[in-house]
């Protein structure tokens, strides 16, 4: 198992409640999040090696759940998504669960196939990819 203590949260408002409230009930507060469900993706900082925790909307393949890397359209990619390209190793909770999983980009092929089932759930990432020239990725997190 990867040493995933201590995690910081993101620091921004809204994201480090959500994070915070997940966590102190399991899941209880926050797994649904504007009709939406919500996991908490924990990578490792890719230059300071510090665990690093981030809610993000997901669904399911299967048994592997799906994120996708939109930063709302950025023509960069998240700290999270930079963070897992460089070490794929994460940890993840969902609800009360929590597990380590390996993380990795979708393949063109699965990307076609999956990319539906991530904009059924939230729709806004259809827009997010017409702001942006870069493909943004859907991450496939498979438990380890």
């Amino acid at each position: 198992m990867t040493d995933f203590d201590d995690p910081i949260d993101s620091p921004g408002g809204w994201q480090r409640e959500h994070a915070e409230r997940y966590v102190a009930t399991d899941g209880a507060e926050g797994h649904l999040w504007n009709g939406v469900p919500t996991l908490l993706l924990t990578t490792r900082g890719r230059r300071s090696g510090q665990a690093r925790r981030t809610p993000l909307i997901y669904g399911q393949d299967g048994d592997d759940y799906l994120v996708v890397a939109s930063s709302g359209g950025s023509d960069t990619p998240p700290a999270w998504y930079r963070n897992l390209s460089a070490d794929p190793r994460v940890r993840v909770q969902v609800a009360a669960d929590r597990f380590d999983a390996t993380a990795r980009a979708a393949s063109a092929e699965e990307k076609a196939r999956l990319w539906p089932v991530m904009t059924a759930i939230w729709p806004a990432y259809d827009e997010y990819q017409q702001k942006t020239s870069r493909d943004i990725p859907v991450v496939i997190l498979s438990r380890s």
